[in-house]
């Protein structure tokens, strides 16, 4: 398997006193393509990992979006959504979002937030009635506050951790 890398590597600590205090307001959320997203995927979801484990079935369908949150033209945040259905859940049709992550120097910062209602608008746009996904222990609490709920009991995905499948139904 081949995995080409675009360059999006730069000196965070240099960036973040530029842009510290962060304004949220002082940011761009761009359809990308699934190289772009393997740039924040690594450092923050695979880290000591190699990159290849950035790469996700279903990455280059023609349904599944991608989507980056750039700060001074910098990508430093991305998720996926693809066209998939959860047995868990009934109402279709259903997206299911992978590889949310934000850089770990612009985490708590709100920007998480912005780039999942995105695309949480943009499904709702396409008719679709769910989101739902595979949540690590960790960001349970994140998709909590975005009135995600969790269906089922809890699991573990072999060298990555707990997880818990949750879920929103979107506004009609």
């Amino acid at each position: 398997m081949k995995v080409i890398i675009l360059q999006n590597i730069f000196n965070f600590e240099i960036l973040k006193s530029k842009i510290e205090p962060i304004d949220t307001s002082d940011y761009k959320i761009k359809l990308i393509n699934s190289n772009e997203t393997h740039s924040v995927r690594h450092p923050v979801l695979r880290a000591g990992k190699p990159i290849e484990s950035c790469v996700f079935e279903g990455d280059d369908l023609e349904t599944t979006i991608h989507m980056g949150i750039f700060v001074k033209d910098h990508l430093i945040g991305v998720c996926s959504f693809y066209q998939n259905s959860s047995p868990k859940i009934l109402e279709i049709p259903q997206y299911q979002l992978r590889g949310m992550a934000i850089l770990k120097a612009f985490q708590g910062k709100g920007l998480g937030k912005i780039i999942l209602r995105h695309g949480e608008k943009l499904l709702n746009e396409k008719k679709s009635k769910v989101i739902w996904c595979n949540a690590r222990e960790l960001a349970v609490n994140f998709y909590k506050k975005n009135n995600y709920k969790i269906v089922g009991e809890p699991f573990s995905i072999k060298n990555i951790g707990v997880h818990y499948v949750m879920y929103k139904v979107l506004p009609k």
